[in-house]
C-alpha cells in the first residue's frame, strides 16, 4: 500500500489507475470501515482510503484534540484489506490557507444531529468535496450509521453533478448489536455493557412498527424514557421518512428510526430502517 500526503502526488499517483473506489475516514479504524474497504473493491479497479482528522466539523466544546488518532494500526488494517493508496494529508496539505469557502448544505442540516452539532454538516460537506476533488473517484463509500450525513453527501454530489457513485455500506455491529464506532473505545466497562441498549430499543420500536402501530411519537417517547431510567441522557429518538428524513405523512413510506443519546461522556448514534 503507498501512503502520499501530497495533493500533487496524489493526483499524478492515481493517473491511469482505472476506476477509482474512495473510503473518507478519519482513522482509529474498526470492522466497520474494514468492510467498507473490501466492498469497494467491487466499485473500482482501485481502492483509495483516506485518514484525516477534520477540524471543521468538529464543534468547539467537542473531542477534536482527544479523538485517537491511531496511524499505524489503521495502516496495518488498510493494507490487510488490500487497499491500494492511502492518502494521509496534514492539515496544512488539505488547508494551506484558511478554508473560507464552505460547503453549505440546505435545512436538513439544522435537524437531528444538526441541532446538537451546530455546523457540523457544513465541515462535513466541505471537506467531502475537497477530499472528493483531490482523489477524483467514480464511486465513493460511506456506511450506514452515520444515515443523515450519507443524505446530506448524496444530495450534494446529485446537485452539485459531481461524476460519483454514492454508495451506503450497512451498519457493522458488534455480537450484542452495539454499533461499531472509533467512539466506542470511550466507554468504561459498565457502560460498555450498557450500551448495547440503544440497539435493543431501535429493534422494540421497529416491531412495533411492524406489528401496526403508527403512533410515532409514543413510540419515540417510550424509548427515549427506557434509556433515560438507564442513565442514558438522549437528544433524540425521531421516525423519519427514508427519502428526506421528513416526518412521516402515509402509510406507504419507508422509514427509519435515528437515535443520539450519551452515556456518561460519549454519545453514541444509531438508526435502524424499518
Amino acid at each position: 500500500m503507498q501512503i502520499i500526503s501530497a495533493i500533487d502526488t496524489l493526483r499524478s499517483t492515481l493517473k491511469n489507475r482505472g476506476r477509482i473506489a474512495f473510503v473518507p475516514t478519519m482513522g482509529n479504524l474498526h470492522e466497520g470501515h474494514i468492510s467498507l474497504m473490501r466492498q469497494a473493491r467491487e466499485h473500482g479497479d482501485s481502492v483509495v482510503a483516506s485518514i484525516f482528522v477534520n477540524r471543521l466539523q468538529f464543534g468547539p466544546s467537542e473531542d477534536f484534540d482527544k479523538y485517537p488518532r491511531t496511524f499505524q494500526a489503521d495502516c496495518d488494517q488498510l493494507s490487510a484489506a488490500g487497499v491500494d493508496i492511502l492518502f494521509a494529508p496534514t492539515e496544512s496539505d488539505l488547508y494551506p490557507e484558511p478554508q473560507q469557502y464552505l460547503v453549505d448544505p440546505p435545512e436538513i442540516q439544522n435537524w437531528l444531529e444538526g441541532e446538537f452539532r451546530p455546523g457540523h454538516f457544513r465541515g462535513v460537506a466541505t471537506v467531502v468535496l475537497k477530499l472528493f476533488n483531490c482523489v477524483q473517484p467514480q464511486a465513493a463509500l460511506f456506511g450506514k450509521k452515520d444515515y443523515q450525513q450519507l443524505m446530506v453527501l448524496r444530495n450534494m454530489t446529485r446537485q452539485l453533478a459531481l461524476p460519483i457513485d454514492i454508495i451506503g455500506g450497512e451498519t457493522v455491529r458488534a455480537e450484542d448489536g452495539l454499533a461499531l464506532s472509533s467512539r466506542n473505545g470511550y466507554l468504561s466497562p459498565s457502560e460498555r455493557a450498557e450500551a448495547p441498549r440503544l440497539y435493543r430499543e431501535l429493534c422494540r420500536l421497529r416491531d412495533a412498527v411492524a406489528a401496526g402501530d403508527r403512533d410515532f411519537r409514543k413510540l419515540e417517547q417510550s424509548a427515549v424514557s427506557a434509556l433515560d431510567t438507564h442513565g442514558w441522557k438522549t437528544d433524540y429518538i425521531a421516525v423519519r421518512r427514508q427519502s428526506d428524513l421528513m416526518p412521516p405523512s402515509s402509510n406507504q413510506e419507508a422509514l427509519v428510526v435515528l437515535a443520539a443519546s450519551r452515556l456518561g461522556s460519549t454519545r453514541l448514534i444509531d438508526n435502524m430502517e424499518l
